[in-house]
């Protein structure tokens, strides 16, 4: 389990989970960010779990726009990592 918590926040179909609940063991940095109009500019985590990597499967906006507020910090997660409720 990467996350859990009943506090998550949806955005655009994706559970945003709060940055205490996530197991900072198997995230590393990424250099990667992408832009979104209205959320900002995200960051990027690899997951690396048990020596298997998958690149930037987890992203969160350190800095969100104000119509994002609710999820500055947040993370998200894609690329194939289930999010079960």
């Amino acid at each position: 389990m990467l996350a859990e918590s009943n506090s998550t926040e949806v955005v655009e179909g994706n559970q945003y989970f709060p940055p205490d609940s996530i197991k900072r063991e198997y995230f590393k940095d990424s250099a990667t960010t992408s832009v979104c109009p209205w959320k900002g500019t995200a960051s990027y985590y690899t997951v690396d779990v048990n020596g298997k990597q998958n690149p930037d499967a987890a992203w969160y906006y350190p800095a969100a726009k104000d119509a994002a507020k609710n999820i500055e910090g947040y993370i998200a997660f894609w690329k194939g990592v289930e999010v079960q409720p």
